[in-house]
């Protein structure tokens, strides 16, 4: 085809300047033409996209953030919100929204998301024809209720006549690839293709020390809180930070990666027609010898569902094909409960081609999140943890906690892989001058260590009370010396114990809260005190929750519904946070 003449042949150029003039030119007509603009840009409209996040921990928070910057550097104008501060009222005038949540507890929706949620839900929420959404949802198989949550915004918006531009994805705790796959489902929908492929890449590429490369911690000091006179175990663990170029903030996690126990890797390869030296695929990348796999790569704790489904394809255990078949959740639970691989091994023998088949089978070995019980200012270059060991005997064995048995007993000369999480949920007032109120009985009692910590340090002069409760104030008083200590110094100014088995009746945080309701009133609703909760979120953090409603009523003099209203607000106004799990 012949080149189209659009400079004058008596312009002052030459034939060559003349040919290469015309090409240019040509092109940038063809690209105003294709509906493209200088550079290969796109001169369409930017598409409108509303990115909603519920997080508990920050994973939701995180992969919210990620997807925002990716979307601002192509044809798109996204706006990012977190679901405790959305204005629900904008919802059915939204283009296109895309939902990212996690579900934590008894398939609860994170507490950021709690009031959209019931909304979403009520008969109150509005018909959302015209809206165009997505969801990724972020769970955990191993708990019973895997991404309520995000199912149930998925179901409901699809029930309020919105659009589904992309069949919802949900993840497990190893959800980079799933969201990667996700946010290239969801941009290709919402007409990524017109935008330049030049900017697409997110340009998040972690440098340092991160989840995927994990810094190896030299562990400081290891010692049992508890004391001899009881079964219960609680380890503080000192770890060092020197060197990492790691920096948190009171209110993170720490993540630690685990390796199994070596007697249960070595049986269950004693009880496989495999060589511990067969080579197998790593959970990571490349490949390593089968044992090594076993002990750090692979998960052979935990069983759930998919894998008895999986493992039942190839064993000829008429007991699994009746499981399977029965398809029935309790008979699931039951069986899973207290078992591991090594169970299916020895009781239900399945028939695997090679190694490479049989690790085919199993999950990663995931990292455990622990929060921080230290202040980086008054230990830096360091990381304290407050670790509750697990123990049991189910099945005829003796059982553990993968990670705490870990850092209990086989962390000996070893350098766990550690990782920092963030999370912007959990933190103190800004203004130093307004007081705290901390529940955190057990081990929820880690971060308010960090945070009466870092209080001492940065010499805020808010007030402090601490509620905390285990079963026996002669043997589980964990950090006993130290909050005596904070006492008498005037930083911990009140402490409200509750050791449930030192008295005929049991007695527990929730109720040395109801006890002292007219002063922690006072602290609420005049001082503007922050409440924070820290541990088990199925019994202990909704006793406390329900605590804090009555404690509304009985004191504040407010309705049921006007205490329902306050206690909303105190979390809208990030003045009630927990980190519970």
């Amino acid at each position: 085809m012949s080149q189209q003449n659009y400079i004058p042949d008596d312009a002052p150029f030459n034939a060559e300047q003349r040919q290469w003039l015309n090409g240019l030119v040509g092109n940038f007509i063809n690209d105003l033409t294709s509906g493209r603009g200088l550079n290969g840009q796109s001169s369409a409209p930017a598409v409108p996209v509303t990115i909603l996040v519920g997080s508990q921990t920050g994973n939701s928070e995180a992969l919210g953030k990620k997807l925002f910057k990716a979307m601002g550097k192509m044809n798109f104008t996204p706006t990012l919100n977190d679901l405790g501060s959305y204005d629900k009222a904008q919802l059915a005038q939204e283009q296109n929204v895309l939902i990212i949540t996690s579900t934590y507890g008894d398939g609860e929706p994170p507490d950021n998301a709690a009031d959209f949620h019931e909304w979403i839900l009520s008969d109150e929420a509005p018909s959302l024809e015209g809206v165009n959404y997505s969801v990724l949802a972020l769970g955990d198989t191993e708990y019973p209720d895997f991404c309520k949550c995000g199912i149930e915004f998925d179901e409901r918006f699809a029930q309020l006549g919105a659009t589904c531009i992309l069949p919802r994805v949900d993840c497990d705790v190893d959800f980079d690839e799933p969201y990667d796959a996700w946010k290239k489902g969801v941009m290709d929908a919402l007409g990524a293709s017109a935008a330049p492929v030049a900017v697409e890449a997110d340009d998040l590429s972690e440098e340092g020390y991160s989840k995927k490369n994990p810094f190896p911690s030299a562990i400081l000091h290891n010692e049992n809180l508890n004391t001899p006179n009881t079964p219960r175990e609680t380890h503080h663990i000192e770890l060092s930070l020197e060197g990492s170029g790691l920096e948190y903030e009171v209110g993170d996690a720490l993540g630690v990666y685990p390796r199994n126990d070596e007697a249960l890797v070595d049986e269950i390869l004693a009880n496989l027609p495999f060589k511990p030296t067969d080579e197998v695929p790593l959970p990571g990348g490349g490949e390593g010898p089968l044992r090594d796999a076993l002990l750090q790569g692979y998960d052979i704790r935990n069983l759930n569902k998919t894998f008895i489904q999986n493992w039942q394809q190839r064993s000829g255990s008429p007991f699994l094909r009746a499981l399977v078949e029965g398809d029935d959740k309790a008979a699931y639970d039951d069986f899973c409960w207290g078992r591991e691989v090594i169970d299916l091994i020895t009781d239900h023998p399945a028939d695997f081609e090679d190694a490479e088949e049989f690790v085919g089978a199993l999950k990663k070995l995931q990292p455990r999140l622990y929060s921080i019980s230290s202040s980086p200012n008054a230990h830096p270059d360091e990381v304290h943890l407050t670790v509750g060991i697990v123990r049991y005997h189910s099945k005829y064995r003796d059982r553990g906690g993968v990670c705490s048995t870990f850092l209990s007993d086989r962390s000996g000369g070893v350098k766990p892989g550690v990782f920092l999480h963030s999370n912007n949920a959990f933190r103190l007032p800004e203004d130093g001058t307004k007081p705290v109120i901390m529940v955190g009985p057990g081990t929820g009692i880690a971060p308010f260590r960090a945070f009466l910590e870092e209080r001492q340090v940065s010499e805020a002069s808010g007030a402090n009370w601490l509620f905390f409760g285990n079963p026996h104030e002669a043997d589980d008083f964990l950090y006993k010396d130290e909050l005596t200590a904070m006492q008498e110094a005037g930083v911990l100014t009140k402490l409200s114990t509750a050791f449930s088995r030192d008295q005929k009746e049991k007695i527990y945080v929730q109720d040395r809260m109801l006890e002292t309701g007219a002063e922690l009133w006072k602290w609420l609703s005049e001082d503007e005190a922050s409440f924070y909760v820290c541990g088990d979120a199925s019994r202990m953090a909704k006793d406390v929750d329900a605590a804090l409603h009555t404690i509304a009523q009985q004191h504040g003099g407010l309705s049921e519904d006007a205490a329902v209203d306050f206690v909303k607000q105190l979390k809208k106004d990030k003045r009630y946070c927990r980190d519970v799990y």
